[in-house]
């Protein structure tokens, strides 16, 4: 298979991925969903000597969401493409919508789903998996920075 490619929105970052991919999960965490506005945001992962950016793309913003990890987006169209975190050092997990055409796996699973949005109701078959899983135990230490954290009202 060759590489995947995607872009932003606007087109101004360009991406592509040389296969294989790490997985391709459904995040429900609170984090995800507030960063881009959805129910929930689909995640493919990948190792980062497999993630290039294309000849004549911008880079990339970066917020950082967290004391370990970090958000990538379009400084253009404000497009949240990319995730990266000390929690998965080289890996870089990019959004399923930014990549055009298909890729090497289908859905696997949805991923920190006891987060989930109460008015989605899913109809696919696919593992559910909560905060407990101990696939996911490294991300319990994800913490907002102090300067995101609202104060008490």
């Amino acid at each position: 298979m060759s590489d995947f490619e995607g872009r932003c929105l606007c087109g101004a970052v360009r991406f592509s991925i040389t296969p294989p991919t790490l997985f391709f999960a459904h995040c429900h965490c609170n984090y995800c969903r507030e960063a881009h506005g959805a129910a929930f945001v689909s995640w493919v992962g990948a190792e980062a000597e497999r993630f290039r950016y294309q000849p004549g793309s911008r880079e990339p913003r970066w917020h950082q969401s967290s004391e370990q990890s970090r958000r990538g987006f379009c400084d253009s169209c404000g497009t949240t493409m990319f995730f990266a975190s000390t929690l998965c050092p080289g890996e870089i997990h990019v959004t399923r919508t930014s990549i055009g055409g298909p890729i090497d796996r289908e859905p696997q699973c949805h991923v920190f789903y006891d987060q989930q949005a109460a008015w989605i109701k899913l109809g696919d078959d696919l593992p559910r998996y909560t905060s407990d899983e101990p696939g996911l135990k490294k991300y319990k230490s994800v913490r907002k920075p102090e300067s995101q954290v609202s104060p008490p009202k």
